[in-house]
Protein backbone atom coordinates (compact mmCIF):
# COMPACT_ATOMS: atom_id res chain seq x y z
CA UNK A 1 0.00 0.00 0.00
CA UNK A 2 1.35 3.39 -0.99
CA UNK A 3 -0.33 6.75 -0.41
CA UNK A 4 0.62 10.28 -1.37
CA UNK A 5 -0.69 12.94 1.01
CA UNK A 6 -0.66 16.44 -0.49
CA UNK A 7 -0.93 18.63 2.60
CA UNK A 8 1.14 21.56 3.87
CA UNK A 9 0.57 20.80 7.58
CA UNK A 10 3.10 18.23 8.71
CA UNK A 11 1.04 17.32 11.79
CA UNK A 12 -1.83 16.19 9.54
CA UNK A 13 0.52 14.15 7.33
CA UNK A 14 1.98 12.48 10.44
CA UNK A 15 -1.48 11.70 11.81
CA UNK A 16 -2.61 10.21 8.47
CA UNK A 17 0.59 8.13 8.35
CA UNK A 18 -0.18 6.82 11.84
CA UNK A 19 -3.72 5.94 10.78
CA UNK A 20 -2.38 4.06 7.74
CA UNK A 21 0.09 2.18 9.94
CA UNK A 22 -2.81 1.14 12.16
CA UNK A 23 -4.79 -0.30 9.23
CA UNK A 24 -2.01 -1.29 6.81
CA UNK A 25 1.23 -2.05 8.71
CA UNK A 26 4.20 -1.24 6.53
CA UNK A 27 2.24 1.15 4.34
CA UNK A 28 4.30 3.85 2.65
CA UNK A 29 2.85 7.32 3.20
CA UNK A 30 4.66 10.04 1.24
CA UNK A 31 3.97 13.65 2.12
CA UNK A 32 3.98 16.55 -0.31
CA UNK A 33 3.77 20.10 1.17
CA UNK A 34 2.95 21.74 -2.18
CA UNK A 35 0.71 21.02 -5.12
CA UNK A 36 3.60 20.85 -7.61
CA UNK A 37 5.39 18.32 -5.42
CA UNK A 38 2.20 16.29 -5.14
CA UNK A 39 1.77 16.15 -8.92
CA UNK A 40 5.38 15.04 -9.33
CA UNK A 41 5.06 12.32 -6.69
CA UNK A 42 1.88 10.91 -8.22
CA UNK A 43 3.65 10.62 -11.57
CA UNK A 44 6.82 9.08 -10.12
CA UNK A 45 5.48 6.89 -7.31
CA UNK A 46 2.25 5.52 -8.86
CA UNK A 47 0.45 5.43 -5.47
CA UNK A 48 -2.62 3.35 -4.63
CA UNK A 49 -4.44 6.42 -3.33
CA UNK A 50 -4.00 10.19 -2.99
CA UNK A 51 -5.19 12.32 -0.06
CA UNK A 52 -5.39 15.89 -1.33
CA UNK A 53 -5.95 19.07 0.67
CA UNK A 54 -7.79 21.82 -1.17
CA UNK A 55 -5.88 24.70 0.46
CA UNK A 56 -2.22 24.53 -0.57
CA UNK A 57 0.43 27.27 -0.52
CA UNK A 58 1.31 27.28 -4.23
CA UNK A 59 -1.88 26.26 -6.05
CA UNK A 60 -5.39 25.08 -5.29
CA UNK A 61 -6.12 21.42 -4.74
CA UNK A 62 -8.62 21.62 -7.58
CA UNK A 63 -5.85 22.50 -10.03
CA UNK A 64 -3.67 19.74 -8.60
CA UNK A 65 -6.51 17.28 -9.15
CA UNK A 66 -7.00 18.43 -12.73
CA UNK A 67 -3.30 17.89 -13.43
CA UNK A 68 -3.39 14.43 -11.83
CA UNK A 69 -6.39 13.46 -13.92
CA UNK A 70 -4.54 14.28 -17.14
CA UNK A 71 -2.26 11.27 -16.60
CA UNK A 72 -3.72 9.10 -13.84
CA UNK A 73 -6.98 7.52 -12.69
CA UNK A 74 -5.61 6.94 -9.15
CA UNK A 75 -8.35 7.22 -6.48
CA UNK A 76 -8.30 10.68 -4.88
CA UNK A 77 -9.92 11.76 -1.62
CA UNK A 78 -10.04 15.51 -1.08
CA UNK A 79 -9.88 17.25 2.29
CA UNK A 80 -12.26 20.20 2.56
CA UNK A 81 -13.16 22.73 5.23
CA UNK A 82 -16.55 22.72 6.90
CA UNK A 83 -17.23 26.38 6.11
CA UNK A 84 -17.21 25.85 2.34
CA UNK A 85 -19.63 23.20 1.09
CA UNK A 86 -18.81 24.08 -2.52
CA UNK A 87 -15.40 22.42 -2.12
CA UNK A 88 -17.08 19.03 -2.21
CA UNK A 89 -18.98 19.75 -5.40
CA UNK A 90 -15.97 21.31 -7.15
CA UNK A 91 -13.79 18.38 -6.12
CA UNK A 92 -16.21 15.83 -7.52
CA UNK A 93 -16.53 17.89 -10.70
CA UNK A 94 -12.74 17.80 -11.09
CA UNK A 95 -12.61 14.03 -10.69
CA UNK A 96 -12.31 13.28 -6.96
CA UNK A 97 -13.60 9.90 -5.78
CA UNK A 98 -14.64 11.05 -2.31
CA UNK A 99 -14.19 13.84 0.22
CA UNK A 100 -13.63 14.25 3.95
CA UNK A 101 -14.47 17.44 5.84
CA UNK A 102 -11.94 19.02 8.21
CA UNK A 103 -11.59 18.64 11.13
CA UNK A 104 -12.04 14.91 10.70
CA UNK A 105 -11.77 11.74 12.73
CA UNK A 106 -8.98 9.55 11.40
CA UNK A 107 -11.07 6.42 11.77
CA UNK A 108 -13.60 8.09 9.49
CA UNK A 109 -10.83 8.83 7.00
CA UNK A 110 -9.70 5.20 7.14
CA UNK A 111 -13.26 4.03 6.50
CA UNK A 112 -13.51 6.30 3.46
CA UNK A 113 -10.14 5.09 2.15
CA UNK A 114 -11.15 1.45 2.57
CA UNK A 115 -14.44 2.09 0.76
CA UNK A 116 -12.72 3.86 -2.15
CA UNK A 117 -10.10 1.12 -2.50
CA UNK A 118 -12.78 -1.57 -2.32
CA UNK A 119 -14.69 0.12 -5.13
CA UNK A 120 -11.51 0.39 -7.16
CA UNK A 121 -10.61 -3.27 -6.79
CA UNK A 122 -14.10 -4.64 -7.37
CA UNK A 123 -15.09 -5.62 -10.90
CA UNK A 124 -18.89 -5.41 -11.01
CA UNK A 125 -19.50 -7.03 -14.39
CA UNK A 126 -18.11 -10.23 -15.86
CA UNK A 127 -18.39 -10.52 -19.61
CA UNK A 128 -16.14 -11.49 -22.45
CA UNK A 129 -12.97 -9.42 -22.71
CA UNK A 130 -14.14 -7.03 -25.41
CA UNK A 131 -17.79 -6.13 -25.63
CA UNK A 132 -19.38 -3.77 -28.12
CA UNK A 133 -21.94 -2.14 -25.87
CA UNK A 134 -23.40 0.22 -28.44
CA UNK A 135 -22.43 1.42 -31.94
CA UNK A 136 -20.13 4.00 -30.32
CA UNK A 137 -19.04 2.36 -27.05
CA UNK A 138 -16.66 -0.57 -26.49
CA UNK A 139 -15.45 -1.84 -23.10
CA UNK A 140 -12.57 -4.16 -22.30
CA UNK A 141 -13.82 -5.58 -18.98
CA UNK A 142 -10.61 -7.48 -18.21
CA UNK A 143 -8.34 -4.45 -18.43
CA UNK A 144 -11.09 -1.96 -17.58
CA UNK A 145 -10.55 0.14 -20.68
CA UNK A 146 -13.16 2.12 -22.57
CA UNK A 147 -13.27 3.31 -26.17
CA UNK A 148 -15.72 5.69 -27.79
CA UNK A 149 -15.77 5.91 -31.58
CA UNK A 150 -12.59 3.83 -31.56
CA UNK A 151 -10.69 6.25 -29.32
CA UNK A 152 -9.58 5.41 -25.76
CA UNK A 153 -11.29 7.27 -22.92
CA UNK A 154 -9.68 7.68 -19.49
CA UNK A 155 -12.19 7.22 -16.68
CA UNK A 156 -11.67 7.46 -12.94
CA UNK A 157 -12.51 4.29 -10.97
CA UNK A 158 -15.74 5.94 -9.85
CA UNK A 159 -16.76 6.85 -13.39
CA UNK A 160 -15.91 3.38 -14.68
CA UNK A 161 -17.98 1.67 -12.00
CA UNK A 162 -20.96 3.90 -12.71
CA UNK A 163 -20.72 3.23 -16.44
CA UNK A 164 -20.50 -0.53 -15.91
CA UNK A 165 -23.45 -0.52 -13.51
CA UNK A 166 -25.58 1.26 -16.11
CA UNK A 167 -24.33 -0.98 -18.93
CA UNK A 168 -25.08 -4.09 -16.88
CA UNK A 169 -28.68 -2.89 -16.68
CA UNK A 170 -28.90 -1.42 -20.18
CA UNK A 171 -32.34 -0.35 -21.33
CA UNK A 172 -33.54 -0.48 -17.70
CA UNK A 173 -33.64 2.48 -15.33
CA UNK A 174 -31.27 2.22 -12.36
CA UNK A 175 -32.60 4.09 -9.34
CA UNK A 176 -30.68 6.83 -7.55
CA UNK A 177 -30.75 4.73 -4.39
CA UNK A 178 -29.25 1.68 -6.07
CA UNK A 179 -26.52 3.77 -7.70
CA UNK A 180 -25.59 5.34 -4.36
CA UNK A 181 -25.53 1.99 -2.58
CA UNK A 182 -23.49 0.17 -5.23
CA UNK A 183 -21.09 2.96 -6.18
CA UNK A 184 -20.69 4.99 -3.01
CA UNK A 185 -22.02 2.67 -0.31
CA UNK A 186 -25.16 2.60 1.82
CA UNK A 187 -23.84 5.21 4.25
CA UNK A 188 -23.87 7.84 1.48
CA UNK A 189 -27.54 7.52 0.55
CA UNK A 190 -29.56 10.72 0.72
CA UNK A 191 -27.59 13.08 -1.53
CA UNK A 192 -28.03 12.53 -5.26
CA UNK A 193 -25.82 15.49 -6.16
CA UNK A 194 -22.81 13.14 -6.30
CA UNK A 195 -24.60 11.06 -8.93
CA UNK A 196 -25.55 14.06 -11.03
CA UNK A 197 -21.97 15.34 -11.04
CA UNK A 198 -20.50 11.95 -11.91
CA UNK A 199 -23.01 11.40 -14.72
CA UNK A 200 -22.21 14.83 -16.14
CA UNK A 201 -18.47 14.05 -16.12
CA UNK A 202 -19.11 10.66 -17.69
CA UNK A 203 -21.27 12.08 -20.47
CA UNK A 204 -18.61 14.68 -21.23
CA UNK A 205 -15.88 12.05 -21.54
CA UNK A 206 -18.08 9.80 -23.67
CA UNK A 207 -19.01 12.79 -25.85
CA UNK A 208 -22.62 11.99 -25.10
CA UNK A 209 -24.12 15.42 -25.75
CA UNK A 210 -26.99 15.69 -26.24
CA UNK A 211 -27.44 12.50 -24.20
CA UNK A 212 -28.16 9.44 -26.33
CA UNK A 213 -26.37 6.78 -24.31
CA UNK A 214 -26.92 7.80 -20.68
CA UNK A 215 -30.47 9.04 -20.28
CA UNK A 216 -32.04 10.69 -17.25
CA UNK A 217 -35.25 9.22 -15.90
CA UNK A 218 -36.78 12.09 -13.99
CA UNK A 219 -37.51 11.22 -10.38
CA UNK A 220 -36.13 7.69 -10.84
CA UNK A 221 -32.48 7.50 -11.89
CA UNK A 222 -30.54 6.84 -15.08
CA UNK A 223 -30.69 4.44 -18.01
CA UNK A 224 -28.09 3.30 -20.53
CA UNK A 225 -29.65 3.13 -23.98
CA UNK A 226 -28.17 0.35 -26.10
Amino acid sequence: MKAVVVEDEKSIIDAIALAFEFRWPGAAVIGAPTGKEGIRLVQEESPDIVILDINLPDMTGFNVLKEIRKTSAVPVIILTVRSDDEDMLRGLEAGADDYVVKPFNYLTLLARIKAVLRRTEKTPLKMKKDALISPRLKIDFVNQKVKVDGRPVTLTPLEYRLLVLLVKNKDRAVSHKRIMEEIWGKSYWGDTENIRICVRRLRKKLKDSPPRMILSKRGTGYLFKS
